[in-house]
């Protein structure tokens, strides 16, 4: 079995805390169970609350297919790049901000941004004097934007690549959604 790239949607409720938290780790083993530790490590203060909210393998994205390959295989021939995006938004009289996460393949920061600005969470969720952004953005005006060769754990950079291929006939990976204690991992 190939190694594969999983983003895992992590929750719990850290001490002095009045609400549950979530945080996106993406990891690259064989299998969700062999991440354990890592996602462990990924959010210490989390303690033994830790739990799973959605996770996906990650094979697919936009019609492009993705394969981890070693770290010294990197085909450069190929120069798109996987972003992970965390669109934040709010709606008229609901005290909340809503988060939309997203992968996109692009070249660059930039036509990553302009994908994200195109969707219908972006031009939907917001108003004036609360706008949609995205949030955790490394120069954009996002929430959060990362390409996702950057938030690897570093031991898993040192081993593992993400190589992407255009391939019209991908078909984007199913999500498992729903609470899931890391003891049943």
């Amino acid at each position: 079995m190939e190694p594969k790239l999983f983003m895992v949607l992590l929750g719990c409720k850290p001490e002095g805390r009045h609400t549950e938290q979530h945080d996106v780790f993406f990891g690259i083993g064989h299998s969700l169970a062999e991440l354990k530790q890592d996602m462990i490590g990924f959010w210490p203060e989390a303690k033994a609350k830790l739990h799973i909210d959605a996770w996906r393998e990650v094979t697919a994205v936009a019609g492009h297919q993705l394969k981890i390959v070693p770290a010294n295989k990197q085909n450069d021939q190929h120069v798109a790049k996987l972003f992970f995006i965390n669109l934040g938004g709010y709606k008229k009289g609901e005290f909340d901000e809503l988060h939309y996460k997203m992968l996109i393949v692009a070249d660059d920061l930039a036509g990553a941004t302009r994908t994200a600005k195109n969707t219908a969470f972006y031009k939907h969720t917001g108003f004036e004097g609360a706008v949609s952004h995205i949030d955790d953005k490394y120069g954009v005006d996002v929430d959060d934007v990362f390409e996702i060769a950057d938030v690897l754990p570093v031991s898993v950079k040192h081993k593992f690549s993400v190589q992407i291929m255009p391939f019209s006939a991908a078909v984007e990976d199913g999500m498992q959604l729903g609470y899931m204690p890391l003891s049943k991992v």
